[in-house]
């Protein structure tokens, strides 16, 4: 798995996360999405993007989106 797909799967998990507290233990975890949301904007932007670095530092083979 390359370091574009790591990264798409790890925010979609990431959101249905969030969906799923927000629905069960408390409205305020829709401040989690909003942050996911921000970032995923911004990484599309200026192509800095923290998980990309993180699963760079794990050994995930780099893909072609994130540098």
């Amino acid at each position: 798995m390359t370091l574009d797909r790591s990264v798409l799967m790890f925010a979609g998990i990431m959101v249905l996360l969030s969906v799923v507290l927000t629905a069960l233990v408390s409205p305020l975890f829709m401040w989690f999405t909003v942050f996911i949301g921000v970032n995923l904007f911004q990484s599309a932007l200026t192509g800095f993007c923290p998980a990309a670095m993180l699963f760079r530092k794990l050994g995930v083979k780099s893909g072609i989106a994130f540098k």
